[in-house]
């Protein structure tokens, strides 16, 4: 797998792309639900940038097929999550991730994991900030 700079555009729309195609299905209703959500625009990455992008993944993918099956492994899902660290970044990315997984109206398992994944590793649950939760 690629890896690319911390926060960089390639980082957060390769993310997007992993939305798309990790339920093995790219769905006019994800492009779609992409488009609405102008976070292409928010990511400062054209749109011809972001196909690259996920012809990129795509291939990346394939290079661990088994028997025409492609299966993304947790590590390299932490791996590309890792890659995003400004807290404001992940928010709009995560919302943006979770518009796409619904665009079609099935949340498949394997955008559950990664959707599951995001939030957790980015800390959602306290507010997307690497800080102690206080309990008063």
């Amino acid at each position: 797998m690629r890896n690319y700079p911390i926060d960089s555009a390639q980082a957060a729309g390769r993310l997007l792309a992993l939305s798309m195609v990790v339920d093995g299905n790219l769905a006019h209703s994800e492009l779609t639900a992409l488009s609405r959500s102008r976070i292409l625009q928010y990511i400062d990455l054209e749109q011809d940038a972001f196909q690259q992008l996920l012809q990129e993944l795509c291939d990346d993918l394939l290079t661990s097929a088994t028997y025409g099956m492609v299966q993304v492994e947790r590590t390299a899902i932490d791996a590309m999550l890792g890659e995003i660290v400004q807290p404001d970044l992940r928010r709009r990315l995560l919302q943006a991730m979770w518009n796409i997984a619904d665009a079609d109206g099935w949340l498949a398992d394997g955008e559950a994991v990664l959707l599951g994944r995001a939030s957790s590793l980015w800390s959602a649950e306290s507010n997307f900030i690497d800080r102690p939760v206080r309990l008063s």
